[in-house]
């Protein structure tokens, strides 16, 4: 099987597309209910017969929170055995925990099992070269990097392989568009694509804004919140630059980028602070402490503020 297209080369209607999503976690569960919510026919796979059970009320909670009416989560079928799953897909996404040897392993199997599929990673950070290099047919194999949470974040990074036939990246582009995503084409293979590029890299001299004491974690998030941050969704930092003036971006740079952070490595204070037990909302206190109920007053917040955007 592969992605039903017309004379153009593009997919027809989402309707006919037969998906399989491996892995009903934090992110394989939204993905789901998005292609299912666009029409498409999806199974969801996963080995944890608890997380498996318990997708299709997450998925209905998410878009009773956005205020639509969907019959996404009871027309997503659950499966726990991966060859029944994908059988018969035109199209699979992996979006299984981020361990390379795992990925490739499932993605050796995929190859065998579905020889004209369209396979997909989830993975936020790894290449998607890596991932298939135990696949011989690695010309079919792309990234489809979401954002967490998928059924609220537009972007979807499509990364193009070292050997991935563009036509496939193509032809996903189009389907992610009828789904409702902004899909943006990913033409270098490179660690963290863009998104996680650029969000790393603020947060690396952020960490060491905190660890040179030059101000605490909560001073670092009301400068970045209550400053450029308000103006990201509206101007891009590329566009903001020529905003500004690039002469004025070259001479802030002059001044500015010798003292800026270059480290190779994780931030010093970031690896104690996992050493000690420290993980932040998961354990109670990372940077800042996390009492109980404030994860849940973040994800509320985050959420609502999401909807505004996208409304």
């Amino acid at each position: 099987m592969t992605i039903p297209a017309n004379e153009n080369g593009k997919p027809e209607n989402i309707g006919q597309l037969t998906l399989a999503v491996l892995g009903a976690g934090l992110m394989g569960h939204s993905i789901a209910g998005v292609f299912a919510h666009a029409g498409a026919h999806v199974t969801l796979f996963d080995t944890n017969s608890e997380v498996l059970s318990s997708a299709p009320n997450r998925i209905m909670l998410q878009f009773e929170r956005r205020g639509l009416g969907s019959d996404a989560a009871g027309r997503t079928r659950l499966c726990s055995d991966m060859k029944e799953a994908v059988s018969g897909a035109d199209l699979v996404i992996e979006a299984v925990p981020e361990i390379l040897e795992l990925k490739q392993g499932i993605f050796a199997r995929l190859d065998e099992w579905l020889p004209e599929a369209i396979l997909a990673t989830n993975s936020s950070v790894l290449r998607t070269s890596d991932i298939a290099a135990r696949a011989s047919r690695p010309e079919r194999i792309l990234g489809m990097h979401w954002f967490n949470p998928p059924h609220l974040i537009p972007v979807v990074e499509v990364v193009q392989g070292e050997l991935t036939d563009p036509t496939y990246v193509a032809r996903v582009m189009e389907l992610l568009k009828q789904a409702g995503k902004l899909p943006v084409h990913v033409r270098k293979d490179i660690p963290g694509f863009i998104g996680n590029r650029l969000q790393h890299a603020l947060w690396r001299e952020a960490m060491h804004l905190i660890a040179t004491e030059v101000c605490d974690a909560e001073t670092v998030d009301i400068v970045t919140r209550n400053s450029f941050g308000m103006r990201l969704a509206a101007m891009g930092p590329i566009e903001n630059a020529d905003y500004v003036g690039l002469d004025l971006a070259i001479a802030v740079h002059e001044n500015i980028f010798p003292s800026l952070c270059n480290d190779t490595i994780p931030s010093p204070i970031l690896r104690r602070l996992v050493e000690e037990g420290h993980l932040g909302a998961k354990t109670g206190s990372g940077f800042g402490e996390w009492p109980a109920g404030r994860r849940e007053e973040a994800t509320k917040r985050l959420e609502a503020h999401l909807l505004k955007q996208i409304q």
